[in-house]
């Protein structure tokens, strides 16, 4: 063998045994560390689930009324000739609010007037004659009754001639102006609305799924949209029993307790209702449901970040929520967005879910297509 060849050989020796040790040394520097996730993974938003204790927010959104808003009419036609306030007055009980032209119901008083002179009169005349026998009992009863239906003119034209000035009959608000100086109004047409300010309570409109049970919720929670300190104890007060025609949802009226001077008419207000319920179950979004042969499943996900379908039983279907009745345990994460979009054994990347239960879903519909 010659002395190069020697050398050669030994050199290619000693590269392998470093080759060999410098894959030892990594082998064991990556023992005991987590599998890392390649930046190509889809992201997917995801949750982990836990037991709900049956509490459950039914939230709903409505507008601060009052209890008690009533349309202000004149009782006869004419002509508005002043308008005395605008709207958001506060008025209170007694105080002009508008009138009308006078100048007919004068007239028609005054000629009530004449009539009833006239006619008593005439009663006077008939009953001396009665006393002499000069005319029988029944003219003297046809006086009578002329007597008594002038009397009563009189007095309905009395009556008309007040009914020229509109007065607020109790405290509240002006809410809404629907005539002005110079307009020719009838009897009964609404001139203003006169809202209480002493009642208030929020309008909502009810989902047909839901009336059962907020029936038997009856209390809620009222916040207001303009300012998120003020929150108020709240009682259902009333639930139309009919549905509305076009939207299909219920009518319902919340009283607020306890209103302060930050509550307003008119103010966009919501409403929490706390549902318990008596079984412990656990609730995934309605964006979780993947459905598979016709059958619910939910994307599980596991420790080394990879998904797999499993089916679910779903006790109970909710506005934005389904009832599990088997199929997960709690502590399980879950993907809860783009789950048509994923394909078992993928490898994922794990977005949390920060959403609150109180966050808007619009909020909760951009974070999804952020996810997917």
């Amino acid at each position: 063998m010659k002395p190069g060849t020697a050398d050669t050989a030994a050199q290619r020796s000693g590269c392998r045994l470093l080759l060999g040790g410098l894959v030892l040394l990594a082998l064991l520097a990556g023992c005991g560390k987590e599998p890392t996730v390649p930046e190509t993974a889809r992201p997917v938003l995801t949750r982990v689930l836990g037991e709900t204790a049956g509490d459950e927010l039914l939230t709903y959104s409505g507008e601060v009324r009052s209890r008690y808003e009533t349309p202000l009419a004149f009782r006869i036609p004419g002509k508005i000739t002043a308008r005395l306030v605008d709207t958001g007055a506060v008025v209170r009980p007694g105080e002009v609010l508008a009138r009308i032209d006078p100048a007919d119901s004068v007239l028609s008083a005054t000629a009530a007037a004449a009539q009833l002179e006239l006619a008593s009169a005439d009663l006077q005349r008939f009953r001396n004659l009665h006393e002499k026998n000069f005319v029988s009992q029944a003219a003297l009863d046809a006086k009578e009754t002329a007597f008594k239906a002038a009397r009563a003119q009189a007095e309905l034209a009395r009556n008309q001639s007040a009914y020229t000035v509109l007065r607020a009959e109790q405290a509240g608000v002006i809410g809404l102006i629907a005539a002005e100086v110079g307009q020719v109004v009838a009897a009964g047409q609404t001139v203003m609305r006169l809202a209480r300010a002493d009642t208030l309570e929020v309008a909502i409109a009810i989902p047909e799924g839901r009336m059962p049970e907020v029936r038997a919720l009856g209390s809620a929670e009222v916040s207001l949209w303009a300012d998120e300190q003020a929150r108020y104890p709240g009682t259902l007060r009333e639930v139309s029993p009919v549905a509305d025609p076009i939207t299909r949802t219920y009518a319902a009226r919340v009283a607020i307790d306890g209103a302060d001077a930050r509550v307003l008419l008119g103010m966009t207000a919501k409403l929490r209702f706390l549902r318990r319920n008596d079984n412990t179950r656990l609730t995934v979004p309605l964006t979780a449901i993947f459905q598979h042969d016709g059958r619910p499943a939910l994307w599980i996900v596991s420790p080394e970040q990879m998904v797999s379908l499993r089916p679910v039983v779903v006790a109970g279907y909710r506005e934005d929520s389904a009832v599990l009745e088997s199929g997960a345990a709690a502590g399980e994460r879950i993907v809860v967005a783009g789950v048509h979009k994923l394909t078992s054994g993928e490898r994922v990347r794990v977005i949390e879910q920060t959403r609150r239960p109180s966050e808007p879903p619009a909020n909760q519909a951009r974070a999804d297509a952020a996810a997917q």
